[in-house]
């Protein structure tokens, strides 16, 4: 069938970008005055300036057309219906229905998802409030002191996230660590100065069979019973965030302090379920609603404002234009907030691991690129690390700045600094320095190549009044949402991701290879050469 390049809307962004190409951001500025208000938009706490783009009126009116012309209104609604758009495993992609309210009803396969929802919510909120009033005790009768989270991708990836995001609301009477990597000192490291008799392992996995997981949960559980003995003294350390009841039992963790999530659940979108057991423990359970009404409020805009006035669908769209059409290839992600420090490792996930294909749904290679490559550190670090690249590299970078009008921690001046610095690089980024500039600074002719700065790099800047549980929700939900949006134009399934098990297939085989120095290898002989070289004996 025919490709998305080959649809009307795309040759008319194709021509306009040529027609584009040599306008500068300086050009777009000086003739729209009123550009850097005009060209923005806010929802759920959020405000997105997007003024900095190489983007015209006519661009995003191309662009909403394409929308349009990709079905994307429909394919919100197909999501919503809980049908299955994840074509390619036939599940539903029903994160939205993870913070609905008790009135609302989400269809999966006929059943009305929302109570079972709830219902999880409240356990959760139940075990959560033992634990932290102390109620709940070890083995030994001692309260738990520090929680350990074991797992890996999803659900490490935005536990970690939301933990440090919200650590201003957590308990600090209370240790918080998270273990993913194999690595055997990932774990040493996570437990060295824990003691056992005070401690609980969440245990993320769906199936309760990811390898990784597994191998770092019984080595927790080799070092709880070293310490405390007994076999039963696992069910009052250990509690499962799985589907797998007769796994989780044969562990020894009580399927009762199991809680669940459905296969519509994606990995990667799935820190408000039962995966953000670790965050309510840390939080608690009110700020975790809040944090639930922040999505849910992103979610309301998303689906119903129009495409032009759309934060998270003018976020997705302009990332096309500089991926497809400006030919940028990487995205930075920039927050000037220290809470937010995992969150481009959070992003990392979310948008290479949903939209880094290249065949569309019908199984046809694209003629386009996807997905960017996604990156970044919190500002200011990052100014003093990559930003030279940034500014005078010869790799176009686009870049969204994250910020917000109150520190939760005011200290001096230092968070006006900080602000200051956001609102530089973005304004550095847009214009640059020209060479008749650097000259009337009165530079040394042999420096002005290397003091002048093309400018005309795309950013975009999101701004919230401060870091609150609720505006951390309405933040992931407007990426969520993007990379959903993209994958629509892209024509690609964002809810899948075939593209991390061919090497955990080949892992399986060559762990025994590892083992045995008598095994016969029958790799490529690169790999046949690591493998005897890396042998135990």
């Amino acid at each position: 069938m025919p490709g998305r390049t080959a649809l009307p809307a795309w040759k008319a962004l194709a021509a306009h970008a040529d027609a584009f190409a040599n306008t500068h951001l300086r050009d777009l500025f000086g003739s729209d005055p009123e550009r850097g208000e005009r060209l923005t938009v806010e929802a759920a706490g959020w405000y997105f300036d997007y003024s900095k783009n190489r983007v015209a009126d006519d661009t995003l009116r191309l662009l909403v057309d394409l929308a349009d012309a990709c079905g994307l209104r429909a394919r919100i609604e197909t999501m919503w219906r809980g049908e299955k758009i994840n074509s390619t495993e036939q599940r539903a992609a029903l994160h939205v229905a993870l913070r609905a309210s008790a009135g609302e009803k989400f269809i999966v396969d006929g059943e009305d998802v929302v109570p079972e929802v709830h219902a999880t919510l409240a356990r959760m909120a139940d075990f959560s409030e033992r634990v932290r009033s102390g109620a709940w005790r070890g083995f030994t009768g001692k309260p738990i002191r520090a929680i350990v989270n074991i797992g890996i991708g999803g659900s490490d990836l935005g536990p970690v996230m939301a933990c440090e995001a919200l650590r201003h609301y957590s308990r600090r009477d209370l240790v918080f660590r998270f273990v993913s990597n194999v690595d055997g000192t990932d774990f040493c490291e996570a437990i060295r100065d824990l003691d056992p008799a005070q401690t609980v392992f969440v245990v993320s996995s769906k199936t309760f069979t990811t390898q990784e997981t597994l191998a770092n949960a019984r080595a927790a559980r080799a070092w709880l019973l070293r310490a405390l003995g007994e076999e039963c003294a696992v069910g009052r350390h250990f509690v499962a965030v799985s589907t797998n009841a007769a796994e989780v039992a044969k562990f020894g963790i009580d399927p009762a302090n199991m809680f669940g999530f459905r296969d519509w659940v994606g990995g990667r979108f799935s820190m408000d379920s039962a995966i953000g057991l670790s965050t309510m423990l840390a939080v608690g359970a009110d700020n975790f609603r809040a944090m639930l009404g922040g999505f849910h409020a992103m979610d309301a805009h998303f689906r119903n404002a129009p495409f032009a006035h759309n934060l998270p669908v003018l976020h997705a769209l302009l990332s096309v234009w500089n991926a497809n059409f400006l030919g940028v290839e990487s995205v930075a992600i920039l927050p000037y907030d220290q809470y937010l420090k995992r969150f481009p490792a959070y992003l990392q996930q979310l948008v290479m691991e949903s939209n880094g294909k290249q065949d569309t749904q019908h199984g046809e290679r694209t003629d386009y690129a996807t997905s960017p490559v996604f990156w970044g550190e919190p500002g200011t670090n990052g100014q003093h690390s990559f930003f030279q690249l940034l500014h005078q590299g010869t790799r176009r970078v686009a870049c969204d700045f994250i910020g917000v009008r109150e520190s939760l921690n005011p200290l001096g001046d230092q968070h006006e600094l900080l602000l200051a610095n956001l609102i530089a690089q973005t304004e550095a980024l847009a214009f640059g320095k020209t060479a008749a500039q650097v000259r009337a600074e009165g530079s040394p002719e042999r420096l002005v190549p290397h003091r002048t700065f093309d400018g005309n790099r795309p950013s975009n800047v999101l701004l919230a009044e401060r870091i609150t549980p609720a505006s951390l929700g309405a933040l992931v939900a407007l990426y969520e949402h993007s990379v959903f949006v993209q994958g629509v134009i892209w024509d690609i399934d964002s809810f899948d991701q075939w593209g991390v098990e061919l090497g955990k297939q080949l892992a399986a085989r060559i762990v025994p290879e590892l083992h045995d120095s008598n095994a016969p290898l029958a790799h490529d002989s690169s790999t046949n050469a690591l493998i005897r070289r890396l042998r135990k004996t």
